[in-house]
């Protein structure tokens, strides 16, 4: 039976209760609270699932995309017109047209070529189209003009001249096969989901949704919704919705588990239910030193560390209780709604984005004037919520930083906050017209940590993806290796990966340097000249010049080049001794993978690749020569933390070996 104490008896057990101090185990500073909560858990995702496409917006891809097929898959026609070949254009004007007899066929999208555009012949293709043998331009409908002949023939003039290239969208121009689409670890958006589904997946890998259970407790708490009006000293329970919405926003499954009123035993059971059903579980309204606190003896049974923090010398912020059971961690938030979701997002929101494979988020800073004292209270590092206006005597362009001196207890002073500032714990006041900076909360846009401009290469991405991995945002273009020198020249990227070879003394990237430039060196791949291997004539040489040479000597045989600026177009026109110029050398895609795409789908018989992209479309291989694929980077930035980190990464022993299973060697 149980026991019933007289209202006197029962204050006096709280008074009891309090005076045991048995709530704060001992108060420590944010820095070794995290370090104790993190001491025990293993922060890294949880595993992954396989999402149809139309179910992954907003998760994060577990596994590399990379592409099967090339995007395009052919190259195409970007305007309408007629497919020609620019050399039979040349001189075009309106006085004096070229004339080209037209092709029996019309190319639209999804049609396969069966005439090959002939010296003095053109044919009709839309946008989209796939771009016939022989041609190497579109000219635009508009520059022509279409004449019927007497046999029935139809013949069009040409009113300008074409460029080889122009108007083709060459094949894996976009996206190239075997190219890495994607990196692992990459949150997809609508954006994301454009580049999936070109590449033709269904379905993806996906790292898996934190659980987190969510429980608010308190005798006082109603649920938001409950019929009739607030009983004496209720109140709505926001704290379940605001950190359920929360979690959701940094890349958690919210399980919500409803309230639980202040009795050990009721508040026991929603955390064994919440421990059994989720990954992590989180409590609000409790850690206080009140005597109707029951939230830190719930906890204080676990052992396996069980309760790691009891207090922390914050504010917002100072009763937090954080424990590990199981692996998994069990946390008690503020009862307040503002210190309530401020701790969570500096306690709980980065557990749950590590759990789901989301990189770190980082807050923007804007420098800002304290337009007023401000107060606080020493021995704790206080996190002041503070609202940005314009200062009106800095012209607009300076900012002021009003506080929101709403209290921990009001709903709308997180909502309300621009950011905040940071007041060290041995500071008292922070006096007005100080200057201060104000971590922002969810504005601006941060710039990438690292910023890789110039040649794309599979082997690059093996280094990017590493550092993406480590939490590094990076940002990149592929402009090929001389843009990529011109960016750095600029000081427009932190690094330029770079493969340019002195035409004059074979030497590579090096006499390109300035005195502005750092050369780091990265990879050796080989080139050479690809070709089908089944060709009659190219399978049976014995060497690179000698197919080359075989091939020129046979003008039914096509090459394709490479665009000009390129370090490959440099060797190409190496190889081609005294200045040859065989069938097809103005074709000029700017990728390795378009070479071979050609060269495969036989609208040309042979091209200069790198050896890896030859494995992968299956074509034979004769090697030409050994090229430097290395990085230059601005002296100014050698130094920076992400610059530092992607060149100690080439001497990592898994890259190496990584590259090396790509034929590359360093």
């Amino acid at each position: 039976m149980d026991t019933v104490l007289h209202p006197t008896e029962e204050i006096a057990a709280a008074l009891r209760l309090l005076a045991r101090q048995e709530q704060f185990l001992e108060v420590v500073d944010r820095d070794e609270a995290t370090a104790r909560f993190h001491r025990h858990l293993v922060l890294a995702p949880l595993g992954s699932e396989i999402v149809p496409l139309d179910r992954a917006r907003g998760r994060v891809l577990a596994t590399s995309a990379v592409a099967e097929v090339d995007v395009p898959g052919f190259d195409r026609a970007s305007v309408d017109g007629f497919a020609v070949r620019a050399a039979d254009t040349a001189n075009a004007s309106q006085r004096e047209p070229r004339l080209l007899k037209l092709n029996g066929e019309i190319l639209t999208p999804g049609t396969e070529p069966n005439i090959p555009v002939t010296p003095g012949t053109a044919t009709l293709i839309a946008t989209g189209g796939m771009v016939p043998r022989g041609a190497d331009a579109v000219i635009m409908v508009e520059q022509t003009e279409a004449r019927e002949n007497a046999d029935g023939t139809m013949t069009i003039e040409v009113h300008r001249p074409a460029v080889p290239g122009q108007f083709i969208a060459f094949a894996g121009s976009d996206i190239a096969r075997g190219e890495t689409a994607l990196r692992a670890r990459a949150a997809i958006t609508s954006r994301e989901i454009g580049v999936l589904a070109a590449i033709g997946k269904g379905k993806v890998e996906v790292y898996r949704r934190p659980r987190v259970a969510v429980i608010s407790s308190g005798n006082e708490i109603v649920m938001p919704g409950a019929p009739g009006p607030l009983p004496p000293g209720g109140v709505y329970d926001s704290n379940g919705a605001i950190l359920a919405a929360a979690v959701e926003e940094a890349g958690g499954e919210a399980v919500p588990l409803g309230i639980g009123a202040d009795e050990e035993d009721t508040l026991a059971r929603l955390v064994d239910k919440g421990l059994a059903a989720a990954d992590i579980v989180l409590l609000s309204g409790g850690t206080s030193k009140g005597a109707g606190d029951v939230c830190y003896r719930v906890l204080a049974r676990f052992d396996d560390p069980g309760i790691v923090v009891h207090g922390v010398a914050l504010k917002p912020g100072k009763p937090l209780c954080l424990a590990v059971t199981g692996g998994k961690p069990v946390v008690v938030l503020p009862g307040f709604p503002t210190s309530a979701i401020f701790t969570f997002h500096e306690f709980v929101a980065p557990v749950i984005r590590a759990f789901a494979g989301l990189a770190p988020e980082r807050r923007d800073a804007a420098p800002a004037i304290l337009p007023m004292r401000l107060s606080s209270e020493r021995g704790r590092t206080e996190f002041a919520m503070v609202s940005l206006v314009r200062r009106s005597d800095a012209d607009g362009a300076g900012l002021a930083a009003y506080p929101i001196a709403k209290g921990s207890g009001a709903v709308t002073t997180f909502s309300q906050a621009d950011g905040f500032i940071v007041i060290g714990q041995h500071v008292e006041a922070v006096p007005a017209g100080a200057a201060v900076q104000v971590q922002l909360i969810g504005r601006g846009l941060r710039p990438a940590d690292l910023a890789v401009i110039g040649s794309d290469c599979v082997g690059l991405s093996v280094l990017l993806q590493r550092l993406q991995a480590e939490g590094l945002s990076v940002k990149v273009l592929n402009v090929g290796s001389t843009g990529g020198l011109a960016a750095a020249k600029r000081g427009e990227c932190d690094i330029a990966p770079v493969h340019l070879m002195d035409a004059e003394s074979g030497e590579y990237n090096r006499p390109f340097l300035t005195a502005d430039l750092e050369l780091v060196s990265g990879y050796r791949r080989l080139q050479g000249v690809v070709f089908r291997r089944d060709d009659p004539l190219l399978s049976g040489c014995g060497s690179a010049l000698d197919a080359v040479a075989a091939a020129i000597a046979n003008s039914d045989y096509l090459m394709i080049n490479r665009n000009a600026g390129s370090g490959t177009r440099i060797l190409i026109d190496r190889v081609l001794l005294k200045g040859a110029r065989p069938a097809g050398y103005w074709s000029q895609p700017k990728s390795h993978n378009a070479v071979a795409v050609a060269v495969a789908q036989r609208r040309v018989d042979w091209g200069v690749a790198i050896e890896s992209v030859a494995r992968q479309y299956g074509l034979g291989f004769l090697p030409v020569q050994e090229e430097h694929y290395d990085f230059i980077v601005p002296r100014a930035r050698f130094e920076w933390p992400a610059v530092r980190r992607f060149v100690e990464l080439l001497d990592d022993k898994e890259v190496r070996l990584a590259l090396a299973e790509l034929r590359f060697s360093r």
